[in-house]
């Protein structure tokens, strides 16, 4: 019998640590399908964050650095210039890359760094503990806001992907969901448009993931998914946001 499904070769062959429900898995496969299809498994460079996602090295089969917190874009860069060649990513949370690492993604996409950015937005910080996250909704409880997000004390959540629109250095800005089949499939046209864009030379990429984090948000893995699609999406809509001209 043929076999039409099959674990990416980019990806290691182990039991991943998130907890049940979460969908930094899908977006693992995803990340390391793209890179099989793109043929680029001995030439691809990734940098991990800190975070929920910090063991990415253990289970993406390809040449890892672990960056401090947030610095993730400064060091791609620091590689990207050495090894041009190379085709460079991180893969960050939002309490990594849209709090303590504002200032290096922005930076980056200013300066046109010809890296691709996976940032995965569970709207809270993860593996601290479920404290607010600069994407935490409005009325969203947490450890740090039991009674909700406030906006006369917390301000409002941080949209990454319209405030990238507006850097000349940005080429792509993309946000996607993978909390069902429809969603997945398209995440993973994005992704893979995001590494192409490098690819060609064309600037900083970026694809913001809406994922479910049940644990911190004290719901069940279905419970999750409805609270994504219901309460996640409406705020932070999924599309392209950029898209340099010729690129379909």
């Amino acid at each position: 019998m043929k076999k039409v499904f099959s674990r990416p070769g980019a990806l290691k062959d182990m039991s991943f640590h998130y907890c049940p429900g979460c969908t930094h898995g899908i977006a693992h496969r995803l990340v390391t399908e793209v890179i099989d299809e793109l043929g680029i498994q001995n030439t691809v460079i990734g940098v991990g964050s800190v975070g929920c996602s910090v063991f990415t090295m253990d289970y993406f089969d390809i040449d890892m650095f672990q960056a401090s917190h947030g610095r993730a874009p400064a060091v791609a860069t620091g590689i990207k210039r050495v090894l041009p060649g190379r085709v460079v990513f991180t893969y960050q949370g939002d309490g990594d890359l849209a709090a303590i690492g504002t200032g290096e993604f922005v930076h980056a996409a200013a300066r046109g760094e010809k890296i691709t950015v996976i940032y995965i937005n569970n709207a809270v910080y993860g593996m601290t503990g479920g404290q607010m996250a600069p994407t935490t909704l409005l009325g969203q409880k947490t450890k740090t806001t039991p009674y909700g997000r406030d906006e006369a004390i917390n301000g409002l959540p941080l949209r990454v992907c319209e405030m990238l629109t507006n850097l000349d250095g940005t080429a792509y800005a993309a946000r996607v969901a993978v909390h069902n089949p429809k969603s997945i499939i398209k995440a993973k046209k994005i992704i893979k448009k995001a590494f192409e864009i490098q690819i060609k030379g064309l600037g900083f990429s970026l694809v913001e993931v809406l994922s479910t984090c049940p644990t911190n948000w004290g719901l069940s893995p279905v419970e999750s998914v409805k609270w994504l699609e219901e309460k996640m999406i409406p705020y932070y809509p999924l599309g392209e946001y950029k898209l340099p001209a010729g690129v379909v």
